[in-house]
């Protein structure tokens, strides 16, 4: 029987909701969505869409890494965007953040009318434990 077991660390943004910043299921991670708030101060990061982005992919690897897992171990992600004409810009650091992995990992990229604390980018993902 696996166990399941949430997932906290201060190097990421606290759940602003009923929710955890992970769960271990098993063999797997399911990392909730991750919004571009520093964790230090819980406001969103000062810039536009790129800063944005960056900040909400540092805090999805703190939680990975927090699961005992990696970015090179994520098997799917699903992006959220405030703007589909971002799409490019996201593509690009969203290539560069996991360019250091064997594989690139399955994903959908959805336009959205509106974020949490109305952001412009959130991901979420679901990778490999251990």
């Amino acid at each position: 029987m696996s166990t399941i077991t949430a997932v906290s660390t201060p190097n990421a943004p606290s759940a602003i909701g009923p929710y955890s910043q992970a769960i271990k299921a098993g063999e797997f991670v399911f990392v909730s969505g991750c919004i571009p708030l520093v964790p230090s101060t819980m406001q969103i990061v000062e810039g536009g869409i790129e800063e944005q982005t960056k900040q909400a992919l540092t805090n999805l690897k703190a939680v990975l890494e927090a699961s005992s897992s990696s970015v090179g171990k994520v098997v799917k992600t699903t992006v959220f965007l405030k703007n589909m004409e971002d799409f490019a810009t996201v593509n690009k650091i969203y290539e560069e953040f996991f360019s250091g992995s064997e594989h690139k990992p399955a994903r959908s990229a959805v336009e959205v009318a509106r974020l949490p604390k109305d952001v412009l980018f959130e991901i979420e993902c679901i990778a490999v434990a251990n």
